[in-house]
């Protein structure tokens, strides 16, 4: 009795625990729709779950890593959300398709018109970004999300290798390697090689069915001449039966 009152006291303290720290799992992340390889552009959700019970999410903010400056970013209208995107002056220009850039955005701000995100739910909020550096595998950004009771949860810790995850961890966005020369980008010289490719298919396919018409020609002359031939032989031989 006693073994199995232990066993079943262990199993709800077990069980307690999960409950109490099942939340942790659920923070605000950020994925790539796609393939986010550096040097190029991506689009990346920035997802953020509520995680409170009788309160809503009615802010949130996503500051941009200062050692590796976006020259673009451009968010997606989000209906039942104010955007405002705050850029700042860069300490060293950027240098992008052949103009320099002397300031970046640093952070963009979402803020609820009405409920926000309610408590069960959760909201991704799109970004176009660019362009992707290219001396890192990773961007780590720092989030800041506002509750209707006023209550702030700071998701700005950094992950340290061989450690276990924090317990309001930065979102961390991880870069693919880059895609040949264009950086996973397409360009006009690629859609000019793609429409010459065709081009020369195009005129293989003429030739082909130029030459098959030309044998096909060839192929009933000869076939007309053989009748033509058999026709004036029968036309001979019959004279002759007659004339016999």
């Amino acid at each position: 009795m006693k073994a199995s009152r232990i066993a079943a006291a262990t199993a709800v303290a077990g069980t307690a625990v999960l409950a109490v720290s099942a939340p942790a799992f659920a923070h605000v992340s950020v994925q790539p729709e796609g393939t986010a390889a550096k040097g190029g552009y991506a689009v990346v959700d920035f997802k953020v779950p509520n995680e409170r019970d009788k309160a809503s999410t009615t802010k949130v903010e996503v500051n941009f890593p200062a050692d590796h400056p976006l020259a673009s970013v451009m968010p997606e209208p989000i209906q039942g959300w104010k955007i405002e995107v705050t850029k700042s002056k860069l300490a060293k220009p950027l240098t992008m398709h052949g103009e320099k850039i002397d300031e970046a955005v640093t952070k963009v701000t979402w803020t609820a018109d009405g409920d926000g995100i309610k408590p069960g739910y959760f909201q991704k909020f799109p970004l176009s970004v660019g362009a992707l550096p290219e001396d890192t595998d990773q961007l780590v950004f720092k989030a800041i999300q506002t509750y209707s009771n006023k209550e702030v949860v700071r998701w700005i810790e950094v992950q340290k290798e061989g450690q276990e995850e924090p317990e309001n961890p930065a979102p961390v966005l991880e870069l693919a390697a880059a895609t040949g020369d264009h950086h996973g980008t397409s360009t006009a010289e690629d859609a000019s090689d793609k429409t010459d490719a065709k081009n020369e298919t195009t005129a293989a396919a003429d030739e082909d069915a130029k030459s098959g018409s030309d044998t096909t020609a060839r192929v009933l002359g000869v076939v007309g001449i053989v009748i033509g031939v058999a026709g004036v032989a029968y036309g001979v031989l019959a004279g002759r039966r007659r004339t016999a």
